[in-house]
């Protein structure tokens, strides 16, 4: 399922992820790190690919369009899970 977010949300969602999210996020999908970040707007082509991130210019950094939202989704769930490990 695609979805649409504002670039700057993205990367406060990237920003608030744990130490090493990043790369259990990849392990967790057979995927190489680099490719994760390329989802939260890395530009790492040469060592991670493209994952259905379409970006257009405009405010609050733009709009991004997601193809699959599994990667952001296992982030939101890792920030939740932080929080409440926090509280």
């Amino acid at each position: 399922m695609s979805k649409t977010i504002t670039f700057n949300e993205l990367r406060r969602i990237k920003d608030q992820l744990p130490d090493g999210a990043t790369q259990v996020i990849a392990e967790k999908l057979n995927l190489n790190a680099e490719t994760v970040r390329n989802y939260f707007g890395g530009t790492n082509w040469k060592n991670g690919e493209s994952v259905g991130f379409h970006h257009e210019q405009g405010p609050d950094g733009g709009i991004v369009t997601l193809d699959d939202t599994t990667i952001l989704d296992i982030a939101q769930e890792m920030i939740e899970k932080e929080v409440k490990t926090m509280a």
